[in-house]
């Protein structure tokens, strides 16, 4: 996952020529979504059936290594199990809220995934990695 939303773009752009302070966020959560967010980081799209929610990241991310411009999760991430069927998931997205709030980050899943009411779908460790170059 590597796309910035345009919320994202702007506060970091601002933060970095000196224009506004961005204050990172406390927790960011990773949503579930069955079309793409795009750059508006629309929600429309964002799993919203029985047993869903976003899942905290936050500390199972590893630190940045700078020379590759990468973090990737040191523990798995696992949604559901799905009370109901979610459809199929075809992208991600980090928020900065558990929900609601602001997407900053999306992108599209290698493999779409068909969540049915019983499912779970899992990020195993190192599996999600989050890329800015």
């Amino acid at each position: 996952m590597s796309a910035m939303t345009n919320y994202l773009e702007k506060k970091l752009l601002d933060h970095t020529l000196g224009k506004a302070a961005y204050t990172m966020p406390t927790n960011v959560y990773l949503a579930l979504f069955t079309a793409d967010p795009g750059e508006t980081g629309s929600l429309s799209a964002e799993v919203s059936a029985g047993g869903y929610a976003r899942y905290g990241i936050t500390p199972g991310m590893a630190a940045a290594d700078a020379s590759a411009g990468t973090s990737s999760n040191t523990a798995a991430v696992t949604f559901g199990p799905a009370s109901a069927d979610w459809g199929t998931i075809t992208h991600i997205a980090v928020m900065d809220a558990a929900s609601g709030g602001n997407m900053l980050l999306y992108g599209a899943l290698a493999v779409s995934k068909v969540i049915n009411s019983g499912d779970s779908l899992q990020f195993a460790v190192g599996q999600l990695t989050i890329t800015f170059a």
